[in-house]
């Protein structure tokens, strides 16, 4: 399916909002994405719509009768499980809403504006739903294939990569809202030179992911499978994601089973859901697969997710380390990449993880995994930017040159009191560019 492009894209539709008609703004009336925050003067958690720098509080609408009745009772609770759970008819009913309440200045809405409109400065953002589930999938070739050639330098890709969409279940309970601090994790490390078996201690090699997250809307009842055809119907939006990773416990420990300890410690999110009825002017092709590859199972398989099952989502990923905010200096950006680099599409994704009859649920997070480009400052991760390798053209061993950072610093991987910074950003002539917003952590020792 494809979500349609309505009057709620157009360019000229501006909102009472002043700042969301800024040019630079993440949340113009365009995007209207969904979030869950707390007041910093107390109360409880509440579903809100971010516009500008603002966030439209719609417990305060549903209170107020200015909501549609219909959509009352999803606006009373303390996150977004019930408006991830509406119909797609329903949910485009309220997109419609909220577009025409927040650009009509006579609307009821903009007469009440000083009751239902919190600056997103003066809140505390909060995880938009309790995560039952999460999996992280590992969808980019191109990383796939730089940190392959590392480990298997004649053999980067294993067999299967181009014809399933490899993933794993990763940790629910420590996925968490952007600003959360990181605590280096500790845990068993590989043996050093001359040490005849592994140690146990903090991690040395921590690092960052870039990724794309996705909600599932509506699930699938246990032993049913959601078709290709249909998968993206069944996605409510997306978010960014910072998969945290201790590479030397990871390189310790992924054989035979996989990610274990080195990535369950913390997964970061930014806390706008980003619908997908308002990515539909930035939908691509599937990623162009060369001569010689294999075409998807027919599973997998679907006219409408090959033509447009991409999506034109601009990636970016910053440092901030203490001496340089200590000395005013900017945050550097280490990388830009495109998550129309990724081998496997979305749906494709959410379709293979519930082949097997796997009940998908409303709130189930599901990430890209690290979205690398195949130049060099597109890698995703300080794993792949600090490595000598060159894409297609593996080097042996581990060679690796640090990032050189405007104080003189220098990093192979994330020092105490470093701030990683994701940020993300749809643009496309013809229509107001979307923005993210942040995913932020900083590493606390």
């Amino acid at each position: 399916m494809t979500y349609p492009i309505d009057q709620t894209h157009a360019v000229e539709l501006t909102s009472w909002v002043e700042a969301a008609n800024l040019p630079d703004s993440d949340f113009p009336i365009q995007n209207l994405p969904f979030c869950v925050f707390q007041r910093n003067d107390g109360g409880d958690s509440r579903p809100g719509v971010a516009i500008g720098d603002q966030i439209l509080d719609l417990r305060r609408c549903a209170e107020g009768s200015l909501l549609p009745p219909e959509f009352v009772p999803a606006a009373r609770l303390g996150d977004l499980s019930a408006i991830m759970q509406l119909s797609l008819s329903q949910r485009r009913a309220l997109r419609h809403w909220l577009s025409d309440a927040l650009s009509d200045l006579d609307s009821a809405v903009a007469e009440a504006r000083e009751n239902l409109l919190v600056a997103q400065s003066s809140v505390k953002l909060l995880l938009p739903c309790r995560v039952g589930n999460y999996t992280d999938f590992y969808a980019s070739i191109y990383h796939a294939t730089n940190v392959g050639s590392m480990l298997r330098p004649d053999n980067p890709l294993l067999p299967n990569y181009k014809h399933i969409p490899i993933g794993y279940h990763g940790r629910a309970s420590s996925v968490v809202a952007s600003g959360t601090p990181c605590h280096r994790p500790t845990g068993q490390l590989p043996p050093g030179e001359g040490e005849s078996g592994p140690g146990f201690g903090p991690c040395k090699n921590l690092d960052y992911e870039l990724e794309v997250g996705m909600f599932v809307g509506r699930g699938n009842e246990l032993g049913e499978t959601i078709p290709i055809a249909r998968a993206e119907e069944r996605l409510f939006g997306l978010c960014l994601l910072n998969d945290w990773s201790a590479r030397d416990m990871q390189r310790w420990e992924y054989q035979p089973l996989g990610p274990f300890l080195a990535k369950s410690f913390l997964t970061t999110i930014s806390p706008f859901v980003v619908t997908m009825e308002a990515l539909a002017p930035f939908r691509a092709p599937a990623f162009v697969r060369t001569d010689g590859d294999p075409q998807p199972l027919d599973y997998l398989r679907d006219a409408t997710n090959q033509q447009a099952g991409g999506v034109d989502l601009r990636l970016e990923v910053y440092l901030d380390t203490e001496q340089m905010r200590r000395e005013g200096v900017a945050a550097e950006r280490l990388s830009s990449g495109s998550m129309q680099s990724m081998y496997w599409t979305i749906g494709q994704m959410l379709t293979h993880h519930s082949s097997n009859g796997c009940n998908m649920q409303t709130g189930d997070l599901l990430g890209t995994g690290t979205v690398s480009g195949p130049e060099r400052n597109s890698r995703g991760c300080l794993l792949e930017l600090t490595w000598d390798g060159e894409f297609g053209a593996p080097v042996p061993g581990s060679q690796r040159t640090p990032l050189s950072l405007p104080t003189g610093e220098k990093r192979v991987f994330l020092a105490a009191g470093d701030r990683v910074i994701l940020r993300g950003s749809c643009e496309r002539e013809g229509f107001r560019r979307i923005g993210f917003g942040e995913c932020a952590g900083t590493v606390t020792n």
